[in-house]
């Protein structure tokens, strides 16, 4: 009566703390329960209550239903003739779970089996027992559960009460996955209840205020709200277009902030500053060069060629003036240190006079520097000459300035 007594008070303990947490306990779930304890004897059975040690193996049918077969050994002794008693108990159960969608989830449970006992003398004596009981099961994550555990042990061979108390681990395998009620989902992730959630369709990352909806933040403070902004780090200075992203407004793929050359014409090849490439470094750029491996040391007009301004030549002759040396002798310096360059030497004339003149004049004055080069050391066969006389002209005959700028040679190197 007492032992009765003690189980369900103990049971009404169990039911009284199950709390709010989330469903744990899995129906089509395999269990794998190993357990450790204590077994009361009743005294007059003349046994001594020792340790037990049980395992058992189950299935869940629902999430409150589940069947279980429990062994249980226990290693005892006689009191009275100090014998060694091994006993084993072995049952089937069907456990009811309460309140299987929180985390702490009491059961009772209630079964059938046999008893064995196999002491050092006479012979082995099986009983057939019933049990009930119950505990609790708290769940520590889906697949596993802190498990304890306590049955009344009703043998009737002689009518003998027993009480029977089990710690252990429940290991649950497969199962199916619970549903998530209606009133725990969050569609969009926001930290809100759906049901509580005013902007179902917030898109992650964005902050939001206790309704779910964005909170109206601009955090890089270039007048777009965060929940707007696809360039969430922009810099204070540059100026975003309504996606909040910096401009790019010659399409280069360089933000506009970031751009030193913002006017570069479209699928122009740029640098990480937004400048078209200038390959030769001669400070013209690669799409408007007219002259694309000019040495580095050359002096460039603004169409990217080499052209010998200052070189002055005798009117109506090729003999060149003294006070030209100077500049030929850098072109000497730079073939020097370019052993590898070799160069056309191109003679040019305004469109006074004769085109058959001005042909021969073009020709005689690229070959009088090219002679020039030649006595100071270069090799011939790094030297080519041409004269075009007027037919190439980079600015108008009409005036003298211009005039001035077609009566020309221009160096043209050869790799």
């Amino acid at each position: 009566m007492k032992t009765r007594i003690f189980l369900t008070g103990l049971l009404f303990l169990l039911i009284s703390f199950a709390n709010n947490a989330t469903a744990e306990n899995k129906a089509k779930a395999f269990t794998i329960s190993p357990m450790i304890g204590g077994y009361l004897f009743e005294g007059d059975q003349d046994i001594e209550d020792k340790a037990m040690y049980g395992l058992g193996l189950g299935y869940n049918i629902d999430q409150n239903w589940g069947l279980e077969g429990m062994f249980n050994f226990i290693d005892t002794d006689s009191e009275k003739e100090a014998g060694d008693i091994d006993v084993y108990t072995y049952r089937l159960d069907a456990l009811y779970h309460f309140m299987p969608d929180k985390k702490l989830v009491p059961y009772i449970a209630t079964g059938f089996g046999g008893m064995t006992f196999d002491p050092d003398r006479d012979k082995n004596d099986t009983d057939f027992l019933v049990n009930y009981g119950g505990g609790i099961k708290y769940f520590i994550n889906d697949f596993t559960a802190l498990r304890a555990d306590v049955r009344h042990i009703i043998s009737f061979d002689e009518t003998y009460n027993n009480l029977a108390y089990t710690f252990g681990i429940t290991f649950l395998l497969g199962g199916e996955k619970k549903a998530i009620a209606a009133e725990y989902k969050d569609s969009d992730g926001d930290g809100v209840y759906d049901h509580l959630d005013q902007c179902l369709n917030t898109p992650q990352g964005v902050s939001v205020d206790e309704t779910g909806c964005p909170i109206k933040s601009d955090s890089d403070g270039d007048g777009v709200f965060d929940d707007l902004d696809n360039c969430p780090d922009t810099p204070k200075e540059a100026i975003v277009d309504d996606a909040g992203c910096p401009l790019d407004s010659d399409g280069d793929g360089v933000y506009d902030y970031l751009d030193n050359c913002p006017d570069t014409p479209k699928e122009i090849t740029v640098d990480d500053t937004g400048c078209p490439l200038d390959s030769d470094g001669d400070g013209v750029f690669d799409y408007q060069d007219s002259c694309p491996d000019t040495p580095k040391e050359a002096k460039v007009d603004e169409r990217g060629c080499w052209v010998l301004h200052g070189v002055m030549f005798d009117t109506a002759k090729a003999d060149i003036k003294p006070l030209s040396f100077s500049i030929l002798d850098n072109i000497v310096l730079i073939l020097k240190n370019n052993p590898l360059l070799s160069l056309e030497i191109d003679g040019h004339t305004d469109s006074t006079g004769s085109q058959s003149y001005n042909k021969t004049l073009s020709a005689n004055r690229a070959r009088a520097v090219m002679d020039y080069f030649l006595a100071k050391g270069i090799a011939a066969s790094r030297l080519t000459t041409k004269g075009f006389a007027s037919s190439k002209p980079v600015a108008s005959n009409d005036t003298p300035e211009g005039r001035a700028l077609n009566r020309r040679v221009e160096l043209t190197p050869v790799r």
